[in-house]
């Protein structure tokens, strides 16, 4: 914890290009904030005290440069991070399909098998005609992943603060388990 009691955590936002994680993210940060013009990012970091469940936390948010197959991945995105939002846009079926790739770059530059993360479907304000992943498809994918899920819009601010929250959960499932039960011997004991 740090010396104001709030727990640190930072979190990458990632995936293609113009899918929609700034306005995710200014979303979340500062709402209401949707532009509908697109001016890809570089890199942008920014700070949100939240209280969930319970616990103050200071989040350090990470909006990513977009990622392809031959990004390289900066050890900045993988040191120090507690957990990832991985973005893809329901209408471009290539930007759902770099999710396993930003995804399978994360476990091998932290060398680990899991790591606290959320898929997020984004901008389901587009009409249906336009969809070119279905919900079920992208459920699937975390699941694969060991991710959770959830599909948002930063344009309508829906699902925003939740996808967030359940990152917020998930991280908190890794670093801070609940402590286990001891169990009672038939005598009443713990073992």
């Amino acid at each position: 914890m740090s010396s104001s009691g709030s727990l640190k955590r930072k979190v990458v936002v990632m995936g293609s290009p113009n899918v929609g994680k700034t306005s995710l993210t200014q979303q979340w940060i500062a709402p209401p904030t949707y532009n509908e013009s697109y001016f890809p990012t570089i890199e942008a970091t920014s700070h949100k005290i939240i209280n969930f469940e319970g616990v103050e936390y200071d989040c350090e948010v990470i909006d990513s440069a977009g990622q392809d197959e031959y990004t390289l991945f900066p050890s900045k995105y993988a040191v120090g991070v507690h957990g990832y939002l991985l973005v893809y846009s329901i209408n471009s079926r290539q930007s759902f399909e770099m999710i396993q790739t930003v995804h399978d770059k994360i476990l091998d530059f932290a060398g680990v098998e899991k790591v606290p993360c959320v898929v997020v479907g984004q901008k389901v304000d587009l009409s249906g005609s336009e969809r070119r992943v279905t919900f079920a498809e992208g459920e699937a994918l975390a699941k694969k992943l060991h991710a959770s899920f959830i599909e948002s819009s930063a344009k309508d601010n829906k699902n925003v603060g939740k996808a967030f929250e359940v990152l917020l959960r998930e991280m908190q499932k890794e670093y801070n388990p609940a402590p286990e039960k001891k169990k009672s011997s038939w005598w009443g004991w713990g073992k």
